[in-house]
């Protein structure tokens, strides 16, 4: 089973995230740590006595912002985990981080507390680029954060990058990855642009101030491809390189299909086929802990076709690809004609001109 843990806190929020988040608000932060642990407790211990799901081998915590919380913050989260759950056994630990919220003292937290991985977004080393993300740090501040972890000695360090946004040319593009690879990253994470619901990006997409373009993504997609696999990455997933030993555990879980447990405001869990959705407010999910010891506010039953669907979905995106005989003949014939796929064994997998298509391909599929 995965660990999923949200923390929703962000000093600014970025236009283009549709993440739960906030600034710190009303809600003292060492009360939102005691619900996330009380939360863990229940739901672990739940979970071990009905023997519905394999005991946590991952912990990810993500948001937001991890890493703005104080070190006393910190202390008190990892202390609280680690009366339900084994860390120094778990497979993988990964923190998510921004630069300019950690200096060598508190990285060296981050190690002390049990992180092995730490996810770092700087997302570009464009300055125009962050102005356009709306990133409260510069392209200094961001190569310093990755200096900071190598000395702490974090053993694997992962850079968040995201690609076409309006304005980045492809000379931009290639100088970003350019200073990503100097800097050495043990995996890298490249995401395309996407206008989500409920973000100022879709707003001003929709006002005509921001564009979207097909023939951009693909470009600066096989860009990223050609120079990070050039490297000696391995693309494993659509948006995901890794050095050798570095591939993300609990990443690597969901796209398999394995169990998931969501701690905290807006998570979700999917446990032996059951789907279930924490309250996304944080004032009321620490409420709803205190009271009633959860903060489920959905739950759904997923029958073995959605699982299916969804499991397509997710393995069509890496480099394993999925089972030929989940796939209609046809269908999967005409895209292996198109170049967009080939047969390895019994597996359907892209090739480089599908991946950069594969979320249309899935739905295709599906």
């Amino acid at each position: 089973m995965l660990v999923y843990l949200h923390i929703p806190f962000c000093h600014r929020i970025c236009p283009y995230c549709s993440f739960y988040k906030h600034t710190p608000g009303a809600t003292p932060i060492p009360r939102f740590i005691d619900a996330v642990v009380a939360e863990a407790r229940e739901r672990i211990t739940t979970i071990r006595n009905e023997r519905s799901a394999t005991a946590p081998r991952t912990l990810y915590l993500g948001g937001g912002t991890p890493s703005m919380l104080s070190p006393a913050h910190l202390q008190r989260l990892f202390e609280g985990l680690s009366e339900v759950l084994s860390l120094d056994s778990l497979d993988e630990v990964t923190l998510e981080a921004n630069p300019a919220t950690f200096d060598l003292a508190k990285a060296r937290l981050f190690r002390d507390l049990g992180v092995r991985r730490v996810s770092l977004g700087i997302q570009s080393f464009d300055p125009a680029t962050l102005r356009t993300l709306g990133r409260e740090h510069d392209p200094g501040q961001a190569a310093e954060a990755v200096r900071i972890l190598r000395e702490a000695g974090m053993p694997s360090v992962n850079i968040d990058l995201i690609f076409s946004v309006p304005g980045l040319s492809l000379d931009s593009w290639r100088a970003t990855l350019e200073t990503t690879l100097a800097l050495e990253p043990d995996h890298v994470s490249a995401y395309n642009l996407t206008y989500e619901e409920d973000t100022e990006f879709l707003a001003s997409l929709k006002r005509g101030h921001l564009d979207e373009d097909e023939d951009r993504d693909a470009v600066q997609f096989h860009l990223a491809h050609d120079l990070l696999t050039a490297a000696g990455f391995d693309h494993y997933e659509t948006s995901n390189y890794a050095r050798d030993r570095h591939h993300s555990t609990h990443n690597r879980g969901y796209w398999q299909g394995e169990d998931y447990l969501g701690l905290g405001p807006s998570a979700v869990s999917t446990i032996a086929a059951l789907r279930t959705t924490n309250v996304a407010d944080t004032d009321r999910y620490v409420r709803m802990i205190e009271a009633v010891g959860h903060a489920t506010v959905e739950s759904e039953a997923l029958d073995a076709e959605q699982l299916r669907l969804e499991r397509l979905a997710l393995l069509l995106r890496t480099k394993e690809g999925v089972p030929l005989e989940w796939l209609d003949a046809d269908d999967s014939q005409r895209l292996i004609e198109a170049g967009l796929a080939r047969v390895a064994g019994d597996h359907f997998i892209l090739t480089r001109q599908g991946a950069a298509l594969v979320d249309p391909i899935a739905a295709e599929l599906a």
